[in-house]
């Protein structure tokens, strides 16, 4: 359903069943997927390539150009993937030359004033709240939870299942499973989102001890890596670590406090 108070391109590519309300703008090169709503004076620019049953809620802004002095007008995209809602005045930027896409997984949940930045990857089931602010080229894995008013500084990286506290400053990389103080800082691991999301007792305990080792041995990440190879039961939680920690480029959160909850 297409409102007559609304502006689409002709050459927007829109599924017969996008429910479009007044006062919306869909710029050429657009494509939106079945099933998706798009609420009033919603700003939807070239390069936007929505997925199915999205819900984007009114004011927001999808695919504008990146605010990024180095942006030459090179042709990008930003992707909103299936099931994720939008909510209001939410600004996700298309990407540059850097990666050419700006990425929004399935099944995310972006509260409002949300803003993601050029070339930033958000992976499915991510939950960001209000006010949240994203640079350029941040990578968020998958159900990550990021609390209101958090500011990212670009090139971070945030681990799968961590749980950052409202108006944490990050500029280190977030390794996965663990909860991060305002104070920027480990706070233990994510012991109830794991466990909602069906992790075992055992999963826990192994995660747990890794981090023992690397936020409470006193020894630099390089020997704690090694230590956690050498004397840990290899699982998918324990390499999944270890890589994270390798591949940093940005240095990993320091240590806050003990890893019991």
């Amino acid at each position: 359903m297409k409102q007559p108070l609304a502006y689409i391109h002709p050459e927007a590519k829109i599924a017969p069943n996008v429910v479009i309300e007044p006062f919306v703008t869909i710029d050429k090169n657009v494509v939106i997927e079945e099933g998706t709503r798009i609420g009033s004076n919603v700003t939807i620019l070239e390069g936007a390539r929505i997925g199915k049953n999205c819900n984007i809620f009114p004011g927001a802004v999808i695919s504008a150009i990146p605010q990024d002095l180095k942006f030459a007008g090179e042709e990008s995209v930003a992707i909103i993937g299936d099931n994720t809602t939008i909510r209001e005045c939410v600004t996700v930027n298309r990407g540059t030359a850097s990666r050419g896409k700006t990425v929004v997984g399935k099944n995310c949940l972006l509260m409002a004033y949300v803003h993601i930045a050029h070339d930033a990857i958000v992976k499915d089931n991510v939950i960001i709240g209000n006010a949240t602010q994203i640079a350029g080229e941040v990578i968020i894995d998958d159900f990550a939870i990021l609390s209101g008013a958090c500011a990212v500084h670009q090139f971070v990286h945030i681990g799968s299942h961590v749980m950052i506290q409202g108006g944490t400053l990050l500029g280190k990389d977030v390794p996965p499973f663990v909860k991060v103080r305002n104070t920027t800082a480990f706070s233990g691991i994510n012991s109830i989102g794991l466990r909602r999301r069906n992790f075992t007792n055992d999963q826990i305990t192994g995660i747990q001890n890794i981090y023992r080792v690397l936020y409470q041995s006193g020894l630099n990440n390089s020997d704690a890596i090694d230590k956690i190879e050498a004397e840990l039961p290899a699982s998918r939680e324990r390499d999944e670590i270890i890589l994270f920690i390798k591949n940093s480029q940005r240095g990993i959160i320091r240590g806050y406090s003990s890893v019991a909850d």
